[in-house]
């Protein structure tokens, strides 16, 4: 059967494996050109949990006006992440799409400094869905949930303008209510900075 633009994402090993080879590849795109500048940016990201759960964002990031600080010698700054997902998981009568609303104030420290292009990033925001996410073998108890995660990312062009972000993101209830299964993402995000 020919692939189609909705076929499944690659295994996450693979699609691991995948993501790092690429990455391995940025460094000689990545030279300092201008400074990071603290822009808007607009994104689509792509992510896999387990048992076959998928999803698609797209979302706005709008950074903190006056607040930057340094962290170990570094610039830190901040934004906020506003988002909108579709998770599609596997589900006993078929596939079961989840769509969820979600915003998260972020960290991201450059090592380098402003001029430098990758980047580490860390944020834990809130998220709500239209229904409680489920799996075969797990079911969020809330429709409410905490989202954390750790990224590393590069930004790419002549004023930087493209971004690649790799992150590792856990969504949970936090204890609120049991039970509390929790899920991890693997994501990759490109961000188009303007």
């Amino acid at each position: 059967m020919a692939a189609t633009l909705f076929s499944p994402l690659p295994a996450p090993r693979a699609l691991a494996c995948s993501i790092v080879l690429a990455l391995a590849a940025l460094p000689a795109l990545a030279q300092s050109t201008a400074p990071a500048q603290a822009t808007r940016s607009l994104y689509l990201q792509v992510a896999r949990a387990s048992e076959h759960t998928q999803t698609y964002t797209v979302g706005l990031t709008q950074p903190w006006a006056t607040w930057q600080s340094t962290l170990w010698g570094a610039p830190l700054r901040g934004h906020w992440d506003l988002h909108l997902s579709q998770w599609a998981s596997d589900h006993p009568g078929g596939r079961q799409h989840t769509t969820v609303l979600g915003i998260t104030p972020t960290l991201r420290l450059w090592p380098g400094g402003l001029g430098a292009a990758w980047f580490v990033e860390g944020g834990i925001g809130a998220v709500l869905a239209n229904r409680r996410y489920s799996t075969p073998s797990k079911t969020f108890s809330t429709r409410f949930n905490f989202a954390s995660h750790l990224g590393v990312g590069v930004r790419l062009g002549a004023q930087q303008q493209h971004e690649w972000l790799l992150r590792v993101q856990h969504v949970s209830n936090a204890g609120l209510k049991k039970p509390n299964p929790g899920e991890n993402f693997l994501q990759l995000r490109y961000a188009l900075h303007f």
